[in-house]
């Protein structure tokens, strides 16, 4: 009797388990469909720099890095995340560079106020380091690599205290604008005067206004769970900037105004291949101080030999320029970037070659004005032209340039850079 029942009881477990099969199966798909999506979300806010936790999300950006003026640079900094709220978000971070033994940090926050435009009010206090002459458009999209080539090279930094209020809003899926107003106390860590009339600053206040658009009209978007997302990605794309410094605004020392723009085209052809067009201009009037003027984006050591130059290139930097060799109230630049198919070596193996020719244009009025520091200006065009070859080993490759025209040094291995990459998506 105890054998018939359990015979009947497991029968009846089968049966159940037969009938529930399909359900089973069908849960299956969907708990792989949704770990599926939460890798897929994981591996971009990965490839955007973030490690994702329940509420807040930790900034890779800060975990170490490396210059020539702080030497090894690390901390922490992250971002709150839709898990905390998606009305308000915290934001900041703490580094400590070790050969400066300086702490630098950042603390800000913002509120939205308004979902459909994606309208959000930001402030943050800023106490750090920036490159002198470098110029960034407030709706850039957020850029993170594993490390940054051009970082470890740089020297020429000043020491900014900003406190400052944005607004950010999308006029249109095509059209973003940001809008941001500053106050900066600027020290130069090296030895510079700014010189008007008979006045000399080696530091001062600032106080400005920034007006920044970003237009990709070629750019097509889709709604994807009551988010807009870019489907495709068009070319050509156009950012404008507009800077106005104020004089006497909450202590502000000069009056200056700055123009910046740039425009990106792309054209894919039907073999895989694809040539990238970039063209920058910037353009300072007014009583505008070094820290803010133009560099050229420069990538190579002031050494001696090719060897002791090797380093990292940039992604869209002057790799034969020296840093600090030139600086201008107005420039231009123009880069041409052709990447042929990738050569399948095997399935593993494919190297990429890339053809480069990068050049540079400037002037400044006033030289007279910055003392304390010797630079050239770029009145007649630079030129340089080489190669890359991506990819041969763990996302490291290999690039060639070569220094030419107006700008060609005497000694022929001056005008010389050979470095390494490092290309890696996630």
């Amino acid at each position: 009797m105890l054998k018939q029942s359990l015979a009947i009881l497991l029968f009846c477990f089968a049966t159940f388990c037969l009938a529930q099969n399909p359900v089973s199966k069908k849960s299956d798909s969907v708990k792989i469909a949704r770990d599926s999506i939460k890798k897929a979300e994981f591996l971009k806010n990965l490839g955007n720099g973030f490690l994702p936790t329940n509420f807040f999300d930790l900034d890779l950006r800060y975990l170490i890095k490396f210059n020539q003026y702080e030497g090894f640079r690390t901390g922490l900094g992250g971002t709150t995340n839709k898990s905390f709220s998606d009305r308000y978000r915290v934001n900041g971070y703490l580094v400590y560079g070790f050969k400066d033994t300086r702490f630098k940090y950042s603390i800000g926050g913002g509120f939205r106020v308004n979902e459909a435009t994606n309208t959000w009010i930001n402030l943050s206090y800023t106490d750090d380091l920036k490159e002198t002459g470098s110029s960034t458009f407030l709706t850039d999209k957020r850029f993170f690599t594993f490390f940054e080539p051009r970082l470890l090279n740089i020297d020429l930094f000043h020491r900014y205290i900003t406190k400052s209020i944005g607004i950010q809003h999308k006029i249109s899926n095509h059209l973003l604008s940001e809008t941001q107003f500053s106050a900066s106390k600027i020290n130069p860590t090296y030895n510079y005067n700014f010189v008007l009339g008979d006045k000399s600053f080696n530091s001062f206040d600032l106080s400005t206004a920034k007006f920044s658009l970003q237009w990709s009209p070629f750019s097509k978007f889709e709604l994807k769970e009551d988010q807009i997302v870019v489907t495709r990605d068009g070319y050509p794309k156009f950012t404008l900037q507009v800077t106005q410094g104020f004089k006497s605004v909450f202590g502000s020392d000069f009056n200056f105004s700055k123009l910046d723009f740039r425009t990106i085209q792309q054209f894919t052809h039907s073999n895989d291949s694809k040539t990238n067009i970039t063209l920058v201009a910037g353009l300072a009037g007014g009583e505008t101080p070094l820290t803010h003027l133009y560099h050229a984006y420069p990538n190579n050591i002031t050494k001696e030999t090719i060897l002791q130059r090797f380093s990292v290139a940039g992604l869209n930097s002057f790799e034969t320029m020296y840093f600090n060799e030139f600086f201008s109230d107005k420039f231009s630049t123009l880069q041409l970037k052709h990447f042929f198919k990738p050569f399948k070596i095997t399935e593993r193996f494919k190297p990429q070659l890339v053809l480069i020719s990068r050049y540079a244009l400037g002037d400044m009025k006033s030289i007279s004005r910055h003392q304390g520091i010797s630079f050239n200006t770029l009145n007649h065009l630079y030129s340089e032209s080489g190669f890359e070859i991506n990819r041969l080993l763990l996302g490291f490759g290999l690039s060639f340039a070569y220094r030419y025209g107006a700008y060609h040094l005497p000694n022929f291995e001056d005008n010389i850079a050979f470095k390494f990459t490092f290309n890696i998506s996630l």
